[in-house]
This record gives structure tokens, sequence and C-alpha cells, in this order.
């Protein structure tokens, strides 16, 4: 119908075409309407040139002159088979598909064989039968010029419903690959998250292990990723800890093996109480310590008012107590409280071997008996201060007693007596000596006493006062008896003597001198005595 209205459009605008139309010229205006059959024209007055089919659809152009309207030109389309067959090709119509022409809801123009009723309301889709045959109609709306007259489509319901299974069919061949597609993703996806949870606890049970060196391989930027970077930044942490952990354990067992070394190298009581001391202090950071001893002694170490956290250990082994020691700062942990009492056991140790080694000392230089010195600390103390006299000059006294009778006294006495006797001679040269003198037990009733800075005559009259005194003194034997008892001195000095066995054979001979002489006196020696 467009071209139909296009060419009446272009026949109206023509000149020659309104001149012939207002000269009523019908052999013009006929041969200008020659070939073209869907066209006529009409003009007032009953003028008319062309065929007009009255069961076309028609479309009028108006020729308007100067005295208005000059006539129409009027565009026809029949409708009949040939427009149905023409709107069929240009339609884009699958072949199975057809257009009807329908006067009063009849089929008047279609595919042939086809006819029947329809009825079905315009715009809207229906399934009929025609001829036994089910279609699936579409109907549109009448024509204004016809409005008995529509136009309609029909598609066979077999192959609607043919193209409903094929699109079903592959609707669901497309849901299964899509379901099949989601499971191999999924499966994909499962694998690779088990695998990243498989790596995940096997780094875990290395860790559990002590193997901290273990790691998580990450890639991507999930969930897992994120949880596989932590997870490596822990076992990073813990590792560095444990390094930290492993070289300060590895500090305090150097602490505590220089601390060993260094307790079992000094039997100084001072020296070794500072250094456990300081040795608790740079093991556990305390800011300052303090011994404290059983006697009273205090050894104080850093700043002890600065910390207000405290440990305190006892220093305790057996029965023997030491006392205790006393580690003050800001935040002691468990392990520094743990350090403090290993510490504190090797102290006790080392301060227990510095008491017996004062009592193996003690009794290897001390007669047990008379608690003076004995013979090997006298020959020390001799030499010693012979070789001090050598380097510095002045003089030096050695004194020899030997207590007269004692052999009847222990006969007579008993033995008993015989040590009251020992003992009460040994109390009386401590009491007449000076804390510069040495005295010592010679061996059985002999005793040697060294006299720093006194000559010869100043050695006499020591003797003869400890002499005097001792005849004096009153000694008592278990049953009351009193006991007299004297004793023989020889004296003897340097110079003229230098040597240690000079001074002793001139003192001794000297002493015996007093025996042979009536016992009980003091005799000096005035010439050394060579030995043999």
């Amino acid at each position: 119908m467009g071209s139909a209205d296009a060419a009446a459009g272009q026949l109206a605008h023509r000149p020659s075409f309104q001149r012939a139309l207002l000269a009523r010229d019908r052999p013009a205006l006929e041969q200008m309407l020659r070939g073209k059959p869907h066209l006529s024209v009409e003009a007032p007055g009953g003028f008319h040139v062309g065929r007009r089919d009255p069961r076309a659809v028609t479309r009028q152009v108006e020729v308007v002159g100067a005295n208005g309207t000059q006539g129409t030109v009027v565009a026809s389309m029949p409708l009949d088979g040939a427009l149905v067959r023409s709107l069929e090709t240009r339609s884009g119509l699958e072949n199975y598909d057809h257009v009807l022409l329908i006067q009063n809801g009849r089929i008047v123009a279609g595919p042939p064989g086809v006819g029947g009723r329809v009825d079905v309301h315009s715009g809207k889709t229906r399934t009929i039968s025609l001829d036994d045959t089910s279609y699936r109609a579409l109907v549109a709306g009448t024509l204004d010029e016809r409005p008995n007259a529509t136009l309609g489509v029909i598609s066979p319901q077999a192959r609607i419903d043919a193209t409903n299974r094929d699109s079903r069919n592959r609707l669901l061949v497309g849901l299964l690959a899509a379901l099949i597609f989601v499971a191999c993703v999924a499966y994909v996806e499962g694998r690779a998250i088990v695998r990243t949870i498989r790596r995940l606890v096997d780094a875990a049970r290395a860790i559990a292990r002590g193997d901290l060196k273990q790691r998580v391989p990450v890639q991507g930027r999930d969930e897992f990723a994120l949880l596989g970077r932590t997870f490596n930044q822990m076992a990073f942490q813990l590792q560095t800890r444990l390094d930290e952990l492993q070289a300060e354990r590895g500090r305090l067992r150097d602490v505590i093996s220089r601390f060993g070394e260094a307790l079992g190298a000094t039997h100084d009581s001072d020296q070794l109480m500072r250094l456990i001391v300081e040795t608790a202090i740079e093991a556990t950071s305390a800011s300052g310590g303090v011994f404290v001893g059983a006697n009273g002694e205090l050894v104080q170490v850093g700043y002890p008012d600065k910390g207000e956290d405290k440990i305190e250990v006892p220093l305790r082994v057996g029965t023997t107590d030491f006392g205790a020691l006393l580690l003050f700062g800001d935040d002691f942990t468990d392990e520094d409280r743990m350090t403090a009492v290993s510490l504190a056991s090797h102290a006790v140790v080392a301060l227990d071997n510095v008491r017996l080694h004062r009592i193996v000392e003690r009794q290897a230089l001390v007669d047990g008996l008379t608690g003076l010195a004995n013979r090997r600390q006298c020959e020390e103390s001799l030499a010693d201060e012979l070789a001090r006299v050598g380097r510095f000059g002045g003089s030096l006294a050695v004194v020899v007693a030997d207590l007269d009778w004692f052999k009847d006294v222990n006969d007579r006495y008993g033995h008993p007596a015989g040590d009251t006797v020992l003992h009460d001679f040994a109390t009386l040269l401590q009491e007449t000596l000076r804390d510069v003198d040495i005295a010592g037990r010679w061996g059985g009733e002999e005793f040697m006493m060294v006299l720093p800075g006194t000559d010869l005559a100043g050695g006499a009259q020591v003797a003869e006062r400890i002499r005097v005194a001792l005849a004096r003194r009153i000694v008592l034997a278990a049953d009351g008896t009193p006991i007299p008892v004297t004793a023989s001195f020889g004296v003897a000095a340097t110079p003229p003597l230098h040597t240690a066995s000079e001074l002793f054979a001139a003192a001794d001979a000297a002493m015996y001198q007093a025996k042979r002489a009536g016992k009980n006196r003091v005799e000096t020696a005035p010439h050394p005595v060579r030995q043999s």
C-alpha cells in the first residue's frame, strides 16, 4: 500500500497531470494511467478515469489547484490471493507459515486446500482447526475501508509443538551442560580447596613437631590465600620467637657455665657472694639484688630500690642455711624465676664447698686438741717471717717449750688429764702472746712460738713470763686433784741466725739445756747450732 500511495502522490504533483485533469482531457489521463492498474482519477461532476475495484483498499491523494480541489488520485490495493502471496513472500515467514485474507470471519484467500471459519479476536493467538489440521492463528485488526476484512497468519500446531519440543530439549541439554560445567568447576574448586586445607594441615602438623620453617604456598587473593599468608606470618613469628628463646637459653647456659667455673675457682666467701648476686642479676635482667647471709652479712649490687617485682630464693643445703638471695626488677617471668632457682642451687653448692674448704683448711693447719697452729703451719709461718726479715730487715725470735714431767702426768692422772694440761697450756699461750705472734703445737708436749720483731732478749722475756704464769696456774684433774705443771723454754733469734733450721735447732738445744739444768727455766742460744 505504501508503494501505491507513493505512485499516487508522484502523479498528483506532475504539472502535465494537473493540466490534463483541469481540462478533463480523458485521453491524456488514460495515457498517464496506462501501466498503473492500481491508480484511478476522479473529479467533481462524476468525471472518472481508470478502474476502481470495489473489494480493494484505497488511499486518496487530492489534486489542489488555484481554484481549490481539482480532483483525486485513488490508489487501490485489491484484497485477493495475489496480495496474500505477496505478503507471504515479503514477510520472511517460514515456508509452512501462511497469510490468510479473512472476510466476515471466513477465509477468502490463503494457501491451497485451507478454508473455513476463523473465530479469533484481533491481536490474540488461538489454536484453530482447519480441514482437520490444527493451526495456531494470529489475526490483525480490521481495515478502515473494509471493516469486515482482515489479515491473519497461521502456523501448523504440529510445527509449533515440534519447535517447542526442540527448544525444550535444547534448554534441557543446555541446563544439563551447565550442571556438568558447574559440577566440574565445583570439583576443581573443591580439589583446590582440599589441597589448600591439606597444605595448612601438613604445615600445622610440621609446626607441632617443631619444624617452624614449614610454609604454605600462597596463590591468588581469595580467603584461603589470606589464611595461608596469615598462617605463614604466624609461623615466621613463632620461628623468630623460638630463635630469640634459643639465643636467650644459649646466653643463660653460658652465664651458668661461667658461673659454675667461677664458683669452683674461688674460696673467698665475700667474693663468692658478690659473684652470685651479679650473675643472678645478669641472668634475670634484674635492676638489682641483695645477698642476705645467715650471720647478717649483706652484699648489695645494682639498684634494688628501683624494682617493683621481687624474687626471693632461700640458700639452703641440708641443715645448713647460708641466707637468701633477693632480686628486684620490673616484671619477672616464670622463666626468670626458674633461672634464679637454678642459679641458687649452684650457689649453695659453692657456698657449702667454701664452708667445707675452711673446715679442711683449718684441720690441715690447726691442731685439733689445742686449737693452736700445727707443725705444718708453724713451719710455713716461720719461713714467711724469715723471708720478710730478709726483705725488710728486723729481728725474729723463736721459742721452743716442753712441758716438764708430762709422761708422769699421763701415768699418774691419766691421758684425759694430760689432754687437759695441753689444752690449758695452749690457752695460756693465746692469752699471753700478741696477735702477730704465732703459737703452735710442734708435737706431743712440745710447743713452738714465732715472735716477729723480737730479738733474743725480748724472746727470753716472753718465755719467762709464760713460765711464771704456768707455774702459778692451777690445773685440776678429773677428780679435782691439783696437777703441778711447769715447762722448760729455749730461745733463739735472728740475727745472728738466718735459716729456719738454724733457729729451730738452736732454740731446741737451748730448751734441752734448760731440761738438763733442772727444768722449769728459760735458756737462750748464744751461738748457732749446725745440723749435721
